[in-house]
Order: structure tokens, then sequence, then C-alpha cells
């Protein structure tokens, strides 16, 4: 809505999306009666948008390659459990599954029947998953790309945490269990990023660490890498300082080579590091994604990652040539996080939410994000491979079916309240649903 004032006439336009403001009466607070018969018209045609899946995991269970981390023991929600009755639906959809449970001897013939498509379809098995749900592209957020997946359907995204950990990590992983499983996997891929670069030894000096992080950067780029992510969160708290080169230079010279340095210390070479790692996102036209809600494990701790943590960060103005995307929208502070996606290069990404919420529940934040800032939120499934029975495809059509009823519901309330009319509510589908995210990444993506 933009509001513009002539001085000449001395009178005011209203302009909606380029319609007159005598096209809108006021809004109403509740939707009418004609809510359901809306609904049912607009859910085909929200069918017909193709997606641009902003956040995913695509790959097989047993390929170490999917994420740049591992499960620790922990609690599911409910929905996200394997006896959801839903998973039943996606495999009947997705596969002609015949059976109507998931019981261990029925599981049998899904996952054989997995084994068959992907032996006979090769490396287009995860793309005619793609095609079955309309996704035109979806984005693998893995730590590297596999040869079965194609780099044009699936566009990569790396992980960028390990450089903040380059140290003696004993006390690290000493903290909890979750971390004894995380700490050693940041190590690994360090190591991975190094024999990438030819770096056998870490460098002696900051100046040299910071060109091969830099370097890492830029050749994965070259390698088709459209951005890259953190999943800090699980690691230490989101509130980072801004500590002077010459700290963070201090602590890594008098580390490289041995020593463990205190909580402080550390802390204060990684708030160095990762906002280093930022700017250079800024220099390379790399968007830069965060993990910025709940996460597994028993010990991740809400407070200390909650999203608005992050809003230093977001708002400082040194940062303006970086586009920043919050990956699962802050969920679950989600109300608070859409008022960051003010920030002209923040966007907010709702992967996880159409997860582990029902669509009734999904609805309200996406009618929410849609009333407030529409052309910066984004659509992911974070789908992934949890086992061989339930993969990483169960969990695409999950998240697909989820968003795509629950976006017809909340535009049909917001056309039956007045809000808008029917064409811009699909004008805004296909902004959520494809353009918005295909719009950051200018001409990289299709």
């Amino acid at each position: 809505m933009r509001i513009g004032c002539s001085r000449q006439i001395g009178l005011c336009v209203l302009t909606v999306w380029g319609m007159s403001a005598t096209s809108f009466s006021q809004a109403r607070p509740l939707p009418g009666l004609d809510v359901q018969q809306i609904y049912q018209r607009l859910l085909p045609q929200i069918e017909k948008i193709p997606i641009f899946d902003h956040h995913a995991h695509p790959g097989f269970a047993d390929d170490p390659d999917v994420d740049a981390m591992a499960a620790p023991p922990g609690s599911a929600a409910l929905r996200t459990r394997d006896t959801n009755s839903e998973l039943v639906a996606a495999s009947k959809a997705l596969f002609g599954y015949p059976y109507s449970d998931l019981s261990p001897e029925h599981a049998k013939w899904l996952v054989q029947k997995k084994v068959e498509l992907k032996q006979a379809q090769g490396n287009a098995y995860f793309s005619n998953i793609l095609d079955k749900l309309n996704i035109e592209q979806g984005v693998a957020n893995r730590a590297m790309m596999p040869e079965y997946l194609d780099p044009k359907r699936f566009p990569w995204v790396f992980f960028a945490d390990s450089f903040m950990w380059p140290f003696d990590n004993q006390r690290e992983r000493a903290r909890n269990r979750d971390e004894e499983v995380y700490i050693p996997l940041q190590e690994k891929m360090l190591h991975r990023w190094m024999q990438q670069e030819n770096v056998s030894k870490l460098p002696p000096d900051f100046a040299g660490y910071l060109a091969f992080v830099s370097r890492t950067l830029e050749d994965n780029q070259k390698k088709g890498g459209i951005a890259m992510k953190f999943e800090v969160a699980y690691f230490r708290p989101t509130k980072f300082g801004d500590p002077t080169r010459d700290r963070a230079e201090d602590v890594y010279e008098r580390f490289v080579n041995g020593g463990i340095p205190s909580e402080q210390e550390y802390r204060t070479f990684q708030d160095y590091i990762f906002r280093f790692l930022i700017r250079e996102g800024g220099r390379l036209h790399l968007p830069v994604h965060i993990h910025s809600a709940i996460g597994i494990g028993d010990y991740f701790n809400l407070s200390e990652g909650n999203i608005m943590n992050l809003e230093n960060i977001l708002r400082d103005p040194q940062y303006s040539n970086t586009v920043f995307v919050m990956i699962h929208g802050g969920y679950p502070y989600e109300h608070q996080a859409i008022w960051l996606a003010a920030v002209q290069n923040v966007y907010m990404d709702s992967s996880l939410m159409e997860l582990a919420m029902y669509p009734s529940e999904f609805k309200h934040v996406l009618k929410e994000w849609l009333e407030t800032f529409p052309d910066k939120i984004t659509f992911g499934t974070d789908s992934f491979p949890y086992n061989q029975t339930l993969g990483a495809e169960e969990s695409y059509w999950l998240g697909v079916q989820s968003a795509r009823t629950a976006l017809a519901a909340c535009l049909a309330e917001m056309i039956s309240e007045g809000e808008v009319n029917e064409a811009q509510a699909l004008q805004l589908g296909r902004g959520y649903l494809h353009d918005n995210a295909v719009e950051i990444y200018q001409g990289k993506v299709h």
C-alpha cells in the first residue's frame, strides 16, 4: 500500500497494486459465508503455481552429506512423528502404496518400491519427485552435492559454520551430549574445506586464514553454490558482538597451533569470523541463510537461539549489501520475526512450519505474513530423509500439500474480508511459492 500526495493539487491518491481507492471498502474483521466457495475456487489455481522450494535437504537416508550435522536423541512434535497418518497419503500419492498403514510388514513394500525406482530412474529419481509435486526447483542445503541430484533442478546451498571452530574443541564438545555429536562434525566439515582448497595445515597467521575462508566461498560459488548457510544456533548463542580484527587475530595466533581458548576468547574469534563471512556474502553477492527457529536434540536453547538476537546484525548498515534469508522464519517467534522483514535485505522462509504445524494453524501464520510483508516471504519444505521408509520424498509431499492448502485458506479469508481481490490474492500466492525467492538470486536460478 502506498500513499502519494501531490502538492500541486493538494490531493492524496491511495493506490493498491495500481488500483484506485474506489475499488475497495473498509476491510471486514470476519470472513463471510462465501469463504468456503472461494477456497474451493482458489485451490486448483494455487496447485498450478510452480514452486521454488527455498530450503530442503534432498537425498537418501544413507547419504551422510544430506546435512552437515546428525540428529542426537530427542522428542519429535506430534505431526513429525512416523505415526502421522498423512504419511500414508504421501506414499499413496507418490508411489501407489497399496496399504492403509505403515506397519513394518507393509513398509517393506514401500522400501522395495523406492529401490526399484532408484535403479530404473537413476539421477532422474528426485527430479521426478519434484515433477509430481509441481516443484520447479528445490534448494539442496547439503554438506556436498551428490551425482544423483541434477544441479539444474537442485541449486546448492553450502554450510559455513565450520570456519568458526578451528581450534581445540574439547571444552565445546563437553558441554552436553548434543555437542558431542555436533562439534566433531564441524571439525570434519572444516577439514573437508581444507582438503578442497589443498590446505594441509591451518595457516599460521590470521590473514592467511581469512584468505582461505574467502577462497573456499569463491570456489563453492563457482561450483554452483547460490548461498551459504549457518546452523550456528545449535552451537552457541546467536547474540554476536563486534570485536576488532586485532582481538580476533590475537586469539587465532595464540591457539592455532594448540591449546584450548576460554569460552570468551572463542566467542570473540567467532563473533569476528561470523561477521567476516556475512561481509564476504555481500562482496560475492552470495545470500546468507541462517537457521532461526527451534532445533533438534535435548539441549537446543530457544532463548539463546531466538531470532531477535540477530537484530543487531540484520539492521547493521555495514551489511546492507548482504541478503539474509531467515530459515524457518524464527518459529516459534514467527509473529515478532516478520517485522525483521521490514529491513530491505531480509527475507523470511517458512520451511519447517509447514511440517510442524497442521494447515489449520499454519494458515494463521501465513495470513499474518501476507498481510505484513508479502513480498519478503518465501516457501520451503525442509524435506529430509528421516529413514528408509519415510524419506525426503514424503516430507516434500507433506510440506507442499500443507502450504498449498493453508495458502488457499488464508487467501480465501483475505478475499472474503475485503483485503484483496482474487487476482491480487493469486499474485501474492505466486510470490510466496515462487517469485519472491527467485528474485533474490538474480538469474542464478530459473
